[in-house]
């Protein structure tokens, strides 16, 4: 999986982009070679209270996007919970896939295993 850190108005250093591909690994092993993981990471000022860091992150596989975003006062934090929050995206997608491809195999066996038809 290829895997992009950016920094919206903030730089990133080598330290943070190590803990987006160390958090990111578990997601990494559930999909293909192919796909693709952009990660943004931006602080925003809300004013009285204290700054946020926001991540967000966008896994593009075979025909499909998936999106997280999460914030919180402390950017690895951030990562964190976007990793855990994509990681059940991707399981469950999986998962999903799954059970389509065994309904289709129950019911193509279904058609071959039953009765035959009286020859005329």
């Amino acid at each position: 999986m290829r895997i992009q850190v950016k920094g919206r108005n903030a730089a990133i250093s080598d330290e943070l982009h190590e803990h987006v591909v160390k958090r990111f690994r578990k997601v990494a092993r559930q999909v293909s070679e192919l796909a693709e993981l952009d990660v943004e990471l931006w602080r925003e000022d809300r004013g009285k209270t204290p700054d946020c860091w926001i991540a967000e992150a966008d896994l593009r596989v075979k025909g499909l996007t998936l999106r997280a975003r999460e914030e919180s006062d402390d950017p690895k934090r951030s990562v964190k919970l976007c990793a855990q929050d994509l990681g059940r995206q991707v399981k469950r997608h999986r998962d999903k896939r799954r059970a389509r491809r065994r309904g289709r195999a129950a019911k193509l066996a279904g058609r071959a295993g039953g009765p035959a038809e009286p020859a005329l």
